[in-house]
């Protein structure tokens, strides 16, 4: 049995690059909503912000779903 080096490299590079940018998005979101809820304490609206924060958490979503595909597809 031998490893293909490059291989197991490559999948620990794109997996490390694809979690850290799902990782990132989902802070967006969470930075969108509380930037939401400062404004609404101030009587305000951030309705971009929001927007924004509800695309990334969305994203987010349909990244983890298309891994769920590609998971079922292979099996």
């Amino acid at each position: 049995m031998t490893i293909d080096w490059a291989a197991l490299g490559s999948v620990f590079g794109v997996s490390l690059v694809v979690t850290v940018a799902l990782v990132g998005l989902f802070t967006l979101g969470i930075a969108g909503l509380s930037r939401r809820e400062r404004a609404t304490a101030q009587g305000g609206t951030a309705a971009l912000a929001t927007t924004a924060a509800y695309l990334c958490f969305a994203t987010c979503a349909a990244a983890v779903v298309y891994g769920l595909h590609l998971i079922v597809a292979k099996s």
